[in-house]
């Protein structure tokens, strides 16, 4: 394991209420909407959702990041997405960069205090050996490396499943079986020329993922999941379960094609709240609800154009707009959540790994800088508890937007609102605030000094993960990466 070097000052004071080192379950959705979930406004039904917020609390301003591999870096690393892993978009296959191997993740902090820890799902924090989750501090994976969109149109990909494929032959940037070369971009293959999509269990690919088997994902990682908390449930376990749903194209399992009467979009959200179900009554079967806190949030707003609802926020997936960037959040942990409550204190992604690292009772180590906090007194109820004073708002190298309290700047066009009577970003107040506008732009400044803006070179910038002759992991003739695949060397 690499060694933890960074310090959690939080960690120092230990609350005395946490009767037991508590299980941890994260739930991480994809391109889910603001409301795309009853209890933030649904028109669809989610009882079982509903029922984890009526238990629980949610986090009305909870920030992600506009984009898939950032907002997942930030989760697992407690820190900024730009701090760890400077790109200036998301991660694509065969790409020659990810979240370095010496970054300390959330699962690392978790396993040195003795939790066993798994990953299922989509990773998209990097698709080569080194930056895979078995390398990252997780004990098991079983997913794919990156969005369910990026693999070949005639394999399902490109599409809806009502909807035709593309045809075959269309060109695209790169050769989907060769390896990348100079001209190619560092953050991988794009378009049609993507390699075929490959499931990964720990470092094997076990299959070629197509039209059939993405129907079947979200039911077979729900499986996956009960069965690991059902082996680890006599000791400490960290279980991160993030969905391909609701990422384009929308492939819910066949029992769930139509129950919307919507959209497949909303079909899978539908899926998604019994996969939520699964996890919670079989928490509630072992008995371990009283002691497992678990979260359920998405990786960034909602892509409007894919039938998405970020209701009553303005933007979409890829703005830092609050549609774009606030995500729909709630945590459940029977007992020491107070039932049916909710805070307007500002939180993020960063914060998970300060607050399970609390929860988990670790101990300082390290001076490496964390931009997350423990949040963990606001889950509880305490009083005088609070989240960030400064949010800021990155879109991959820009530093777009800064908040504090209520206030919200959008940095380029001087634009300023107060989210706390204008949640939709719909009345600019700039010019009636002139002392919030420079207070906001002061600290702009002070986070340009350090993240910098514009550019990926900064002071607190630290290294990617990097690999010379980065290759897919599947050709596209079926050929598994040399030396990569213990299983099989070719998948239909």
């Amino acid at each position: 394991m690499k060694p933890l070097l960074f310090l959690l000052s939080s960690l120092v004071a230990l609350h005395s209420s946490f009767a037991a080192t508590p299980n941890i379950v994260l739930i991480n959705i994809d391109d889910l909407g603001y409301a795309d979930i009853g209890p933030f406004g649904a028109k669809i039904s989610t009882p079982n959702i509903e029922r984890m917020a009526q238990e629980g609390m949610k986090l009305m301003s909870h920030y992600a990041a506009p984009v898939c591999t950032p907002s997942r870096a930030a989760m697992m690393t407690g820190c900024y997405p730009k701090r760890v892993l400077p790109v200036p978009h998301v991660l694509f296959p065969a790409a020659a960069v990810g979240l370095s191997p010496k970054a300390t993740t959330v699962a690392e902090v978790l396993k040195g205090a003795g939790y066993a820890t798994a990953c299922i799902g989509k990773w998209h924090l990097g698709d080569q050996p080194e930056f895979l989750p078995t390398n990252q501090g997780f004990d098991s994976y079983y997913g794919i490396p990156y969005s369910n969109d990026m693999g070949p149109g005639g394999e399902g990909s490109k599409s809806n499943p009502d909807q035709p494929l593309p045809r075959a032959g269309a060109k695209g940037k790169g050769k989907a079986g060769a390896a990348k070369t100079d001209a190619e971009p560092e953050t991988g293959i794009k378009g049609p020329a993507q390699p075929p999509l490959p499931l990964v269990e720990d470092h094997n690919v076990v299959e070629r993922v197509k039209a059939e088997q993405q129907h079947t994902f979200t039911r077979r990682y729900t499986e996956r999941a009960v069965e690991f908390i059902r082996e680890h449930q006599k000791k400490p376990f960290f279980l991160y379960l993030p969905h391909n749903a609701v990422h384009f194209p929308h492939y819910p399992h066949q029992d769930f094609m139509g129950k919307s009467g919507i959209s497949l979009q909303k079909d899978w959200a539908m899926e998604v709240d019994w996969s939520v179900g699964q996890v919670l009554d079989t928490l509630r079967e072992l008995k371990l609800d009283s002691n497992t806190l678990v979260i359920f949030t998405s990786d960034n707003g909602g892509p409007l154009n894919q039938g998405a609802d970020n209701t009553p926020l303005r933007g979409s997936k890829g703005s830092t707009l609050e549609g774009g960037i606030r995500v729909c959040t709630i945590a459940w942990w029977p007992g020491k959540i107070a039932a049916g409550s909710k805070t307007n204190e500002i939180t993020a992604h960063m914060d998970w790994l300060p607050t399970f690292g609390t929860l988990a009772h670790c101990k300082s180590v390290g001076e490496l800088k964390l931009d997350g906090k423990d949040i963990s007194p606001v889950l509880l109820g305490q009083k005088g508890a609070s989240g960030h004073d400064v949010f800021y708002y990155y879109a991959g190298f820009n530093l777009q937007a800064v908040r504090s309290g209520p206030w919200k700047l959008h940095l380029g066009k001087k634009e300023l609102y107060n989210l706390d009577e204008d949640i939709g970003e719909a009345k600019n107040v700039a010019a009636e605030h002139a002392d919030i506008v420079a207070q906001l732009e002061n600290h702009a400044e002070t986070m340009r000094a350090d993240l910098g803006d514009k550019t990926k070179d900064a002071p607190g910038v630290r290294e990617l993960g990097r690999v010379e002759h980065p290759q897919p992991l599947i050709s596209a003739d079926g050929t598994v990466r040399e030396g990569f695949n213990k299983i099989a060397k070719t998948l239909p």
